[in-house]
């Protein structure tokens, strides 16, 4: 049987996904990762060069397959903000990892910042952003942001809502309150401003 060097590159992958879920950069131990990719450490290092290289690598394909399920699409922003907030709602583990990666990491890697110049170029000759008093890169961080809003808050802060039958209730709440604001935002965004900030 011939060695299959991308299959085990992705039995890393998974494996250190898991990981770095759950422990984040510092916490994360690569002989839990071997063992459970089924491999030695001394290939972990020889695939990816150090731990830090690994989690770099685990954030990449992990964006990039958001990315890809997740398209933007600068004519709905408020649809584009809900389907990321779905793509959430489905894959927390994703979340819980970005969230690793902002508190262990002082800077974006250069794969995110090419990310974000892409949504950038797509957005400028899309959507009518007033650049006189609004930079592109605030109405794409505003979507972002508030897309991620439910998913960063404690469980026990999202139940607050006495009407709230259950999670699908909620969360159909959530989302359209999302949406909502996205749409009333991207309107000011696009709009000539009236008041002076």
């Amino acid at each position: 049987m011939a060695y299959d060097s991308a299959a085990m590159r992705q039995r890393f992958l998974d494996a250190a996904f898991d990981e770095f879920v759950q422990h984040g950069l510092a916490g994360a131990r690569v002989d839990r990762i071997a063992a459970k990719a089924g491999a030695s450490k001394q290939a972990i290092y020889s695939y990816f060069g150090s731990k830090e290289g690994l989690f770099d690598a685990v954030l990449t394909q992990r964006h990039h397959q958001m990315i890809e399920a997740v398209p933007l699409t600068p004519d709905d922003l408020p649809g584009y903000a809900g389907a990321i907030y779905d793509y959430l709602t489905e894959h927390p583990e994703y979340a819980r990892l970005t969230m690793w990666r902002r508190l262990e990491r002082e800077d974006a890697s250069e794969a995110d910042v090419e990310a974000y110049r892409s949504k950038l170029g797509q957005l400028e000759h899309a959507v009518g952003v007033d650049t006189t008093k609004w930079g592109v890169i605030d109405v794409i961080l505003l979507v972002l942001a508030a897309a991620n809003a439910w998913e960063s808050m404690a469980p026990g802060i999202r139940n607050l809502d006495p009407d709230a039958t259950g999670p699908a209730d909620r969360r159909a709440r959530e989302r359209r309150a999302l949406t909502t604001a996205v749409a009333a935002a991207a309107a000011a965004l696009t709009a000539p401003a009236s008041i002076d900030s």
